[in-house]
Formats: C-alpha cells, sequence, structure tokens
C-alpha cells in the first residue's frame, strides 16, 4: 500500500493542476445539485420492531385521518391575579384563540375546546388548547409556526398569559456560529502547530472542500434517498473534525521529509506513502464505525450513519490527492520563516541539510522520555483518574429530553411549568392506549375492562373514554400519568399497561398497544440499549482485526481498544455527574437535569472509536515505523513521539473546539453531544494515547509487537510502515528518475 501511495502522491504533486480543478469541478458539481434540489423536509421517523411502532401504524389504517404520528402543540392560558379561566371574558378570548387557529393553516388536522374537552384545571386559573397537525414537526412551514406563534401574541394582549408547548414549535438547531468557532480555533492552532500561515490554511482548505462536496451531495440526494435535514449535520462536524486532521498529518509528514533534505516531490510521495497509509486505516475505523450504526436497525440513524461515513470517504481521498497538489502550489512557504532559513530548501531541489533532527528535544520526546522512566506510575495515575471520573457511569439512566429540559427563557419551558403547576406534570406527556378489537367478539366490552384496568394502575391520574373509530374495530384512550415524561415512574406505568394488556388479550381476544410520544422515546431508549453491546462487538471486533493489519501485532490492538472503552466510560461518567446529578451544571448551561438521552452511549461509541483510532494510527505507526527499521523498542516510543506528539495534540485540540462549540446551543440535546464528545476526546487523547499507551508499550517492550508465526502468514502485509518503499526506493535511489518516471508512475498506478 505504502508503494501504491507514494506513487499517487508524486503524481498528484506533478499534475497538481488537473487534481485540484477535478476537486472543484466535483465541489461545484456538488453544488448545482444541491442548489437545484428542493428542499429536504424530514426523514420519516420509524422504529421496527416496537409496540410504539405497531400502535401508529395501526392508527394509519384504522384512523386515515386521524395523523397519529403528526406534529402537535399546546396553547396554555393562565388567567391574571384573582380571575378565572371560566369568566365571560377570558372564555370570549379563548373561544377566539381556537377558532383563529383552525383557520391559521391547512396543515392543522384538529383543534380541541378546552371547555368541552375538560382542559381546565381544577381551580379554574389555567386551561389549554390542544393542536394537532398532519404532518410531524419538520414538515411544518414556517408559516404554520408563525400562524400559532401570532395567535398566542395577539391572546396576551388581553391580559392572560399565553404560552406554547408541544413539537410544534421544534426546529432543527442551528450550528453555523458553531462551526464557525471550530474553524477559528483550528485555524489558531494550525497556525501555532506550524509556524506558517500557508501550512495552516491548507487542512483548513482542503477540509472545506472536503465538507461542501459530501455535504452537497447530501443535500442534493435528500429526497430522493429520504434523508432527513439532520443528516447533514452529523456529516459536517465529523467530516470538518476528521478533514482537518487528515490534511494536517499529511502536511506534517510532507514538513518533516523536507527537513531531512529530499526535493519536494520526493517528500510529498513519502508523506502520503507513509502517513496516507495512516490516513487510509484511520480513515476506515471511523467509517467502519459509523456505518455500523446500522445494526441499531432505526432508518433515521442509519442513513445518518452512512453519509457522515461517506463524508469520511471524501475527506481520505482529498488527503491522498488534493493536499499533495496544494503543497506543490505552496512553494517553499509551506514550511515557517524559521524553518526555511534554517533548511534552506529551494524549490525542486535537495538542501543537505537535516534542519529539525538536530537541537533540543521537543515536548514530546521530553514527555515519552519521562513515560519510558516511571510507566507503572503513570499507568496507575492514568487508569485511577480515568475509573474514577467514569464511576457515576453505573448510575446512568437514559430517556429522551421533552420541554421540561428546555431553558427557561423559552415558551415550551414557560408552557411545560404552567400545565405541571394547573394539571399535574403528567399532562405535559399523555400516553395513547391503542385497543384493537377485530379479533374481539364485543369490543366495546373490552374497551371497557382496558379503561377499567388501567384506572386502578398506580401513578394514573387521568383516563378518557375510548373513541371508536367508523369500523368500530380500534378504540383510542388517552391516559394521564402522574409524573413528567421523562421520569421512571412514567416508564413503569408504560410497562405495567403492557402487562395488564396481555391478561386483556387472553380474556377477551383485544390487543392493547401503548404509543404515543412518551412511550415512542421508552421504545427508542430501549431498542438502543440492547442494540449497544452488538454495536460495540462488531464495531472493535472489525477495528481489532484491521488494527491487527495495520500493527501486525495482537497486544497492540488490543492494549488500542481496552483504553478506547476506558474514555468512553469515563466520558460517560462525566456526562452523567453534569446532566444527570447537575454537577457544574451552571457551568455547563444545564437548565434542568434529568435522564441522559439514549442515543448518547451509542452515538459516542461509534463517533468517538473512530476518532480514537484515528490518533491510535497516527501515534502508534510512526513508533512500529521506527521499530521495524531498526531502533529498540523504548527509542521507537521516543521516535514516534518526537514526530507524533505535537501534531496528535493539536488534532485533540481541534477536535474539542469544534464539539465544545456545541455546549453553547439553547437545545440540551446538543449541549449534552458537544460536551460528551469534547470530553471523551480530551480523555482518549491526553490520558489514553498520550500517557497509557506509552507506559503500557514501554512496560511490553519487544512483546508489544509479538504476533504468532500462523497469523504473521494468514494476515496480507499492507506496509503500512513503508518498509518495502523504503527498500525499493534503496534500489532505485542510484538510477534516479529519468523523463519517463511520470508516464511509469501512471502506468503502474493503471495496473494496481
Amino acid at each position: 500500500m505504502a508503494t501504491f501511495l507514494y506513487k499517487l502522491g508524486r503524481l498528484a504533486f506533478r499534475r497538481r493542476r488537473y487534481v485540484a480543478l477535478v476537486w472543484v469541478a466535483l465541489l461545484a458539481l456538488a453544488g448545482f445539485g444541491a442548489a437545484s434540489a428542493s428542499t429536504a423536509t424530514s426523514s420519516s421517523f420509524s422504529i421496527p420492531g416496537t409496540e410504539a411502532q405497531r400502535a401508529f401504524d395501526l392508527l394509519e389504517q384504522r384512523f386515515p385521518g386521524a395523523s397519529a404520528d403528526g406534529a402537535t402543540a399546546r396553547v396554555v392560558f393562565k388567567a391574571p391575579g384573582d380571575e378565572k379561566m371560566t369568566d365571560p371574558a377570558n372564555k370570549a378570548e379563548v373561544n377566539k384563540v381556537v377558532g383563529e387557529l383552525k383557520s391559521g393553516s391547512d396543515q392543522i388536522a384538529s383543534v380541541t375546546d378546552p371547555y368541552t374537552a375538560g382542559a381546565v384545571s381544577k381551580d379554574g386559573s389555567t386551561a389549554y388548547v390542544s393542536v394537532s397537525y398532519k404532518v410531524t414537526s419538520m414538515e411544518l412551514t414556517d408559516g404554520t409556526r408563525e400562524s400559532l406563534e401570532d395567535v398566542g401574541h395577539a391572546a396576551q394582549k388581553s391580559g392572560l398569559t399565553v404560552e406554547i408547548g408541544g413539537d410544534a414549535l421544534m426546529v432543527i438547531p442551528e450550528t453555523g456560529a458553531t462551526e464557525i468557532i471550530g474553524v477559528a480555533v483550528a485555524a489558531v492552532v494550525l497556525v501555532i502547530t506550524f509556524g506558517s500561515l500557508v501550512a495552516a490554511g491548507l487542512p483548513l482548505l482542503t477540509a472545506l472542500i472536503g465538507v461542501g462536496v459530501g455535504v452537497s451531495t447530501i443535500t442534493a440526494l435528500a429526497n430522493v434517498l429520504d434523508l432527513g435535514s439532520t443528516t447533514s449535520i452529523l456529516a459536517m462536524m465529523i467530516g470538518l473534525a476528521v478533514g482537518i486532521d487528515y490534511a494536517l498529518f499529511i502536511v506534517s509528514r510532507y514538513r518533516a521529509e523536507l527537513a531531512e533534505g529530499r526535493e519536494r516531490e520526493e517528500a510529498a510521495g513519502r508523506a502520503v506513502g507513509t502517513a496516507g497509509s495512516a490516513v487510509v486505516f484511520a480513515g476506515l475505523t471511523v467509517v467502519i464505525a459509523l456505518a455500523g450504526l446500522a445494526v441499531v436497525n432505526i432508518p433515521m440513524l442509519t442513513k445518518m450513519g452512512f453519509a457522515a461515513a461517506g463524508t469520511v470517504v471524501i475527506a481520505v481521498l482529498i488527503a491522498l490527492t488534493l493536499v499533495p497538489a496544494m503543497v506543490g502550489f505552496a512553494g517553499k512557504r509551506v514550511m515557517g520563516r524559521k524553518a526555511r532559513k534554517a533548511a534552506e530548501v529551494p524549490d525542486g531541489a535537495p538542501s543537505g541539510t537535516s534542519a529539525g533532527t538536530e537541537g533540543k528535544p521537543n515536548m514530546g520526546t521530553r514527555w515519552a522520555r519521562f513515560v519510558l522512566r516511571r510507566p507503572v506510575w503513570v499507568l496507575l495515575i492514568g487508569v485511577i483518574g480515568l475509573g474514577t471520573v467514569a464511576v457515576p457511569a453505573a448510575s446512568l439512566e437514559m430517556g429522551l429530553p421533552d420541554d421540561g429540559s428546555q431553558p427557561t427563557s423559552t415558551t415550551q419551558r414557560r408552557a411545560y411549568d404552567l400545565l405541571s403547576d394547573g394539571f399535574g406534570p403528567g399532562f405535559n406527556g399523555p400516553l395513547m392506549v391503542v385497543v384493537d378489537t377485530a379479533k374481539s367478539s364485543d369490543g366495546k366490552a373490552a374497551a371497557k375492562q382496558v379503561s377499567d384496568e388501567i384506572s386502578g394502575i398506580k401513578g394514573v391520574v387521568a383516563v378518557t373514554p375510548a373513541q371508536f373509530n367508523k369500523a368500530g374495530d380500534t378504540a383510542m384512550i388517552t391516559v394521564i400519568p402522574k409524573d413528567r415524561p421523562s421520569s421512571v415512574d412514567t416508564e413503569n406505568v408504560v410497562h405495567s399497561i403492557r402487562d395488564a394488556g396481555e391478561g386483556i388479550k387472553s380474556d377477551t381476544g383485544a390487543e392493547v398497544l401503548v404509543t404515543g410520544s412518551t412511550a415512542m422515546n421508552i421504545d427508542f431508549s430501549q431498542k438502543m440499549n440492547d442494540a449497544l453491546l452488538p454495536y460495540l462487538a462488531l464495531v472493535v471486533g472489525l477495528a481489532f482485526l484491521l488494527l491487527m493489519l495495520v500493527f501486525r501485532s495482537v497486544l497492540v490492538p488490543l492494549k488500542a481498544a481496552l483504553g478506547f472503552l476506558l474514555s468512553v466510560v469515563a466520558a460517560l461518567g462525566a456526562v452523567v455527574a453534569v446532566y444527570q446529578w447537575g454537577w457544574l451544571g451552571s457551568l455547563f448551561g444545564v437548565e434542568q437535569t434529568g435522564p441522559i438521552m439514549s442515543m448518547m452511549p451509542i452515538f459516542m461509541v461509534g463517533v468517538v472509536f473512530g476518532l480514537a483510532m484515528d490518533y491510535e494510527v497516527f501515534l502508534v505507526t510512526r513508533m512500529r515505523e521506527a521499530y521495524v527499521h531498526g531502533e529498540k523498542p523504548g527509542q521507537a516510543i521516543v521516535t514516534g513521539f518526537r514526530h507524533g506528539a505535537r501534531v496528535v495534540t493539536a488534532a485533540a485540540v481541534i477536535m474539542m473546539a469544534v464539539f465544545a462549540g456545541f455546549i453553547g446551543s439553547s437545545e440540551q440535546m446538543v449541549k449534552m453531544i458537544g460536551f460528551s464528545l469534547a470530553i471523551a476526546v480530551f480523555f482518549d487523547a491526553f490520558v489514553v494515547r498520550m500517557a497509557i499507551v506509552p507506559a503500557v508499550l514501554a512496560l511490553l517492550g519487544k512483546r508489544a509487537w509479538w504476533l504468532p508465526n500462523w497469523l504473521d502468514r494468514i494476515l496480507p502485509n499492507v506496509d503500512v510502515e513503508g518498509e518495502k518503499l523504503r527498500e525499493q526506493l534503496g534500489e532505485t535511489s542510484a538510477e534516479g528518475r529519468g523523463p519517463g518516471g511520470d508516464a511509469e508512475d501512471e502506468r503502474e498506478l493503471a495496473r494496481v
């Protein structure tokens, strides 16, 4: 592989104008496709195999106009002072709102009158109007949302307190500002790392081109492939982070090759042949982790994973082709001013110097030597420290956030609080019980039995009469739990209803199904929890095999996987401490503690595993390269850190900056994602890869690179460390490369 990539790097360097033209054309083509494609709405959200989904599907068949999975809104009114919502003036204002809502949008399915639906609190101070829509919240038009908000604002002029809750006002969080912050921090880190504005600009430019191609392609294909508008957010976040990192490693190795006295074309070839091999395998681990989300069997997550994986593939191709082309355009300016003076690298000719290989040791070298002197202490401190942070993970409770986790400044949160005060917390998450009486001899009696059974369940405060469809074979019953939607007690109520339904089915033949947003969230959390171990086994297992190919070792991949698990559990512990327990909550803008978002563990495993293996591959392949070329194990560790520590540190800081920018979002879910990914990268890059990994390798010595003979014969040699490349270059260096070298490289690449 190293030989092939070496030739690809030289070819891209020589044909840089054509390479750049191809990528610009691809960007323009993808951009034109995105601009001409119709606007994406929302990917249909479904959870195959769950009871809540089966109930929704049944309702679509039996209640065709009910829009059971459509968006909902609640306009909550509170009377001022000692007034009541039943007073004539207030009642007239509410009836006016009901009329305006019905005529406000053609996307509205139904609007309930609180005075006929019993939606007035016992003390008369609070009332609410329920609004149901024909489409999901992501498919609502801006005009529909504005109409809803305008009606609420108009009603406030009468002196009533009016707030609006429900998912109708839910919109996709804007991420533009956070991306700008991440790119700005990345630029500063790159300038500090390289000491050259040109070298710092190359990774940013190529990463933005890669993200532009990837996200524009997703946008262009959104309606064709039913990709939701949220799909591009994950692809953009991951693509930007890995795109900068991969280009960073290629440019860094190119500068190192120049500093050793090689001409520019040769330096580009060697950079792509060595660091490029690491980029390929690091990218493969990220692709495996993201594509593995298909194991969860939730179509939306599967599409998000594949789309993000496609963006990572583009980032790898950009690093292998466009980056060597761009360093060709940059000339000697890719080196900092001090480095240019020290190395004296003219365009197209070797300098014969070895700047950067002499002088005082850098910080990476000093740190590696420190770890080699005290490996046991470093290992113990790292493991015990992460183990301590991981302790709260044992108390992990999973669920999905509701309006109660919104900031108190939002109308959704204020509506949530008004309903809780006036009716009880459970009114914010009613359960929908569907009774299929098609196989029952007496459907009405069966529905009556269901209502009676549910009324006696602990934690239920209200049960509405059954509403049958026209055919009389399906009934809907609304159940109000006592506690808020995301509480454990409400989850217990759902399980109790389902348990009671099994007995009712055996007695009457009627099937009882529980659905609604609260039940859907519970089923979603359970499905994510059930999929975590199979997903972890698949991703870690495939990556373990991949890393065995890279390092030709059993212990190094095992150590990499165990270190990753330690960092992820520690990150989960930190998330639980902040967002579930409330520790340092004010610092991170936590308005309301509650369960951790159910997709967080599996999402964190997928994203962080891929990024963690990036650092592992980039850092340890340089150690492997030094060891294969004759250095002792301890010296190989120092060499790896001398060349890789600075770059890995810069890459980790960039990742953390990109992810940490999302902590400032107003959405609790986005805050949690940003915090969890940033803290996980910190633990994995700085504690596991920079401390625990060298300590373990120092203790293992030569045993770290042990591979059974039988396995050595089976595994193909992908030559990531470039041993075969170096041998080939040693054979051909005396002959040089004549005028036919260009054509020869092209012929060999075509054969491969």
